[in-house]
């Protein structure tokens, strides 16, 4: 009997409650990113936030990346690649493009991370699509498309797309890539892999920073800065990036990255009730086609893309 409970596969329920609080994270993400400019640039933000972070890590993750360390070494690339793309530039774009555009599209624009995982989940592992997946592709699109274009058509005729909403695509495009390679990561514990990837993060962000500070944009953070590095660092950066790892584990890349589409409704609460932004017709329309997007999707119950052997934290 107990051989029989030790063969179960996990249950799927405790992911749905964790990748809920990740979209909620990632959310104030977004409005943090527009309030930033001003208080904090974009690389120091984003070097302090992976500071931060793996100081709250090391006291308990330390032990067990030393341990797992003769495992992760040989993947140290890999590693590295995925913490520079996935966490610094995501991260880099993400607070740039804070500057030319609101909180409720950079949540918006999110929306697009479950889109790109499915398609590159498609080129890369030739997974393939449901058709609730089909449609949740385009009514995610259709949406994207009407928040970048805030409803004008002569956007796509011109292609005068906002500098903003194509600096946070190019961070999605990243996000996702990182997403689909997060199933074949080595076998260790969630908890010491991440604790690698934030490593790799604040090593891979000095370099920009430096950039940044030659060039003399760097702006240090006064107190208001400081409260934006400390809730980016122990929300977004540490506990949603656990919380989406485990979801992975448990249900796939291509349903939990589908809960990314939930931040476009965080995002517009928060920007709204924080930030005072208006939230008219257009973005009402956007939103409620990323959420069809998830709810076609989720309704013909995709299967996993890669399935990961259960890892505990």
């Amino acid at each position: 009997m107990s051989s029989e409970r030790a063969a179960r596969p996990p249950s799927a329920a405790p992911a749905y409650g964790l990748l809920t609080l990740t979209a909620l994270l990632w959310a104030g993400n977004a409005v943090t990113s527009r309030w930033a400019p001003g208080h904090i640039s974009p690389q120091v933000i984003t070097t302090l936030r992976w500071a931060v972070a793996c100081a709250a890590l090391m006291p308990f993750a330390g032990r067990k990346l030393a341990a797992a360390w003769p495992l992760l070494r040989p993947h140290w690339l890999r590693i590295l690649l995925m913490g520079g793309l996935g966490y610094t530039a995501f991260n880099c774009l993400f607070y740039a493009a804070g500057a030319y555009t609101g909180a409720i599209n950079l949540a918006l624009f999110q929306g697009a991370i479950p889109v790109l995982v499915i398609v590159l989940n498609r080129v890369a592992y030739r997974i393939p699509v449901t058709a609730g997946q089909m449609a949740g592709v385009v009514l995610t699109l259709i949406g994207a498309g009407l928040a970048a274009t805030h409803g004008d058509l002569a956007v796509l005729t011109h292609l005068a797309f906002n500098r903003g909403d194509v600096l946070v695509f190019g961070a999605c495009l990243l996000y996702a890539g990182y997403t689909i390679f997060l199933p074949t990561r080595p076998k260790v514990s969630g908890l010491a892999f991440f604790a690698a990837m934030a490593v790799a993060a604040f090593v891979t962000s000095l370099p920009p920073l430096a950039v940044e500070w030659a060039a003399g944009h760097a702006v240090w953070p006064g107190p208001e800065g400081w409260a934006m590095v400390l809730f980016v660092g122990l929300g977004p950066s540490l506990l949603s990036q656990l919380f989406f790892m485990r979801g992975v584990e448990l249900i796939g890349p291509n349903r939990a990255g589908l809960f990314v589409n939930l931040v476009p409704i965080f995002g517009a609460i928060l920007a709204v009730l924080l930030v005072g932004e208006p939230f008219g017709a257009t973005e009402g329309i956007a939103l409620a086609l990323v959420l069809g997007g998830i709810a076609c999707a989720e309704r013909l119950k995709p299967g996993r893309a890669v399935e990961p052997a259960p890892e505990t934290a």
